[in-house]
């Protein structure tokens, strides 16, 4: 199987290896809620490439802007940055996604479940 066959581009095929190359990396150090927005910025980064391959070239610039904000944001000390750094490159794809009107590719986070809220009269005092 061949670049080609499925109508990639060089160029394309090595985003999607950035991508995936650093969500490996990642999964050994999130777990949880952290762990599932990075895969879900994995997956609209994935997308997005593949449906600008043939866009313009503003079009692609923006894409790959948004892999390399993705892949390449490190602390000072070379460690992998925290959940806020996700939050941040979140931030950095929706503008991408809205700015290439693709709505369908948000990332929106998602909340641990809150357990029922218990009304300020039934809270006993100790």
């Amino acid at each position: 199987m061949t670049v080609e066959e499925h109508g990639f581009t060089p160029a394309t095929d090595v985003l999607i290896r950035k991508v995936d190359s650093h969500l490996a990396a990642v999964r050994g150090s999130l777990r949880g809620p952290e762990l599932e927005l990075a895969e879900r910025l994995a997956r609209s980064l994935r997308e997005l490439v593949v449906s600008t391959a043939q866009a313009s070239a503003a079009d692609r610039g923006q894409v790959r802007a948004a892999v390399h904000y993705f892949v390449l944001r490190r602390e000072s000390r070379g460690n992998l940055l925290s959940v806020r750094s996700l939050a941040a490159a979140q931030r950095v794809v929706n503008k991408v996604v809205v700015q290439l009107g693709r709505p369908d590719l948000l990332v929106e986070t998602r909340r641990p479940a809150r357990e029922a809220a218990v009304p300020a009269g039934d809270v006993a005092l100790r």
